[in-house]
């Protein structure tokens, strides 16, 4: 794991639309993914699922990924779609066959898990050519919303250290607290 995951009994934060999109929207990450309806995804840091049901209805099978169960429970409560399976892990250790995933994203949750060995395990389970969708705290950020600066990445370093496991840069584009992310498995 990278720094700390969040706190899970603030998981009602993690549904209010108004924040959660202006950081990230459902059609950038649509976007991102390119999906036509018949792919196998993979969200990372899925929570509470909120992002994981914007895609749902573009994708063949969502496997919603996340190391606490509590976050799990609240989704379970909300309801979660037919095509959605549950996954407790985390993403250094991820129970899929290589090349498993069409296509994976994370909202917000990089910062938690970025690590050589969630880097290894990302290049074996996304297929090759299969998109990996990354908005996250930029390191250069103010730190007002989100996790501490000292805890963040820049656009560079997520790009450099994906390249480094076989991925390449398709898109990037750095905001003022954040930045999206696209790159393809080689």
């Amino acid at each position: 794991m990278g720094h700390h995951t969040f706190d899970a009994s603030k998981a009602d934060k993690l549904e209010s639309a108004s924040d959660r999109y202006r950081y990230v929207s459902r059609e950038e990450l649509l976007w991102g993914l390119s999906l036509d309806g018949e792919e196998t995804v993979a969200d990372l840091g899925s929570g509470t699922g909120f992002y994981t049901d914007d895609i749902a209805p573009h994708s063949n099978r969502v496997y919603a990924v996340d190391v606490q169960d509590e976050m799990h429970d609240y989704y379970r409560q909300k309801g979660v779609p037919e095509n959605v399976d549950l996954v407790t892990a985390d993403v250094a250790d991820l129970p899929f066959e290589d090349s498993q995933v069409d296509a994976a994203f994370s909202t917000m949750t990089y910062h938690e898990f970025a690590s050589e060995e969630a880097f290894d395990e990302l290049a074996r389970v996304v297929a090759p050519g299969g998109r990996f969708v990354v908005a996250d705290w930029a390191a250069t950020g103010t730190g007002e919303s989100g996790p501490p600066l000292d805890e963040r990445y820049t656009a560079d370093e997520v790009v450099d250290a994906l390249g480094d496991h076989g991925f390449t840069d398709v898109f990037r584009a750095a905001r003022p607290e954040t930045y999206l992310i696209v790159v393809e498995n080689a």
